[in-house]
């Protein structure tokens, strides 16, 4: 395990053990994270969602996050508040595990920047 995934490693558990005291309940994955972060951002407050729209949801999580490196860019929200995103570049394309330390590494910049400054 290099520097980097170490680091990244401690800053996920500590936004886990921030989730777990806020909600009372442990995130068990990035897809769960990436959820609450959807939430956040459409700023609706918590509600019952359809299937559709949770996926909406991590999709929202999931460009708000990568956009802090360029990927996507807020392009304004649909008449029902719900944000829209333009995909800037392309996502690299990387093995699996890469992958998941890419998102956990933005999501830790989101909780960073929006949720703990």
């Amino acid at each position: 395990m290099n520097f980097e995934t170490e680091s990244v490693q401690a800053s996920w558990e500590h936004i886990l053990n921030f989730l777990e005291k806020s909600f009372g309940k442990r995130p068990s994955d990035v897809d769960s994270v990436l959820f609450l972060i959807g939430i956040q951002e459409l700023g609706q407050g918590p509600k019952e969602f359809s299937k559709e729209e949770k996926q909406d949801l991590m999709h929202i999580a999931t460009c708000k996050v990568l956009s802090y490196s360029g990927f996507y860019q807020l392009i304004g929200s649909d008449s029902e508040g719900w944000p829209h995103w333009d995909l800037i570049k392309p996502v690299p394309s990387l093995p699996l595990k890469e992958q998941e330390i890419l998102i956990k590494s933005h999501i830790i910049h989101y909780f960073t920047t929006e949720i703990f400054s």
